[in-house]
């Protein structure tokens, strides 16, 4: 066969779809909002994360369900030592659908690129472009985070 054969170009057209294909499906666990969240189930109307899982210092992002509606979140132990939990919704920049992504001690919103410290996360930070305050509470060994709490901010996804 030629190279200028018909057979050749659909070879070549298959093999090109085939990596686009194989690109899409690995790029798309890079891209906002899509693999990198966690899903976690509630028991009696609470979602509860071992202490262990997020004692790193690293964020690690979550997502619970409820009603057809998903809600993604973060739980980050700060440079200080305590635990913060936020939505992985800017309170200004949601409507993007980019929440955040960690960088050192900030989290940084991958929509207008601004950086918040983590230590400073929490109720007190709200107004303006913040990581969107996720009520949660210590007990044990364990954060405890209700899911009236979570579908509250549903309003963000």
């Amino acid at each position: 066969m030629d190279r200028s054969g018909k057979g050749f170009v659909k070879m070549w057209v298959l093999a090109l779809v085939v990596v686009l294909a194989v690109a899409g499906v690995v790029g798309a666990f890079s891209l906002p909002g899509l693999g990198k969240h966690e899903k976690v189930k509630a028991v009696n109307g609470t979602v509860t994360i071992p202490l262990a899982a997020v004692a790193d210092g690293k964020a690690h992002f979550y997502k619970y369900s409820q009603g057809g509606k998903e809600v993604a979140f973060f739980v980050v132990k700060s440079p200080g030592g305590a635990v913060k939990t936020a939505f992985d919704a800017c309170d200004v920049c949601f409507r993007e659908k980019k929440g955040y992504e960690q960088g050192g001690g900030f989290m940084v919103c991958k929509q207008c690129n601004k950086k918040f410290d983590i230590n400073r996360i929490g109720e007190g930070a709200g107004g303006g472009c913040n990581p969107s305050f996720l009520p949660s509470r210590q007990v044990g060994n364990a954060i405890v985070i209700a899911t009236s709490d979570l579908m509250a901010g549903s309003r963000f996804f």
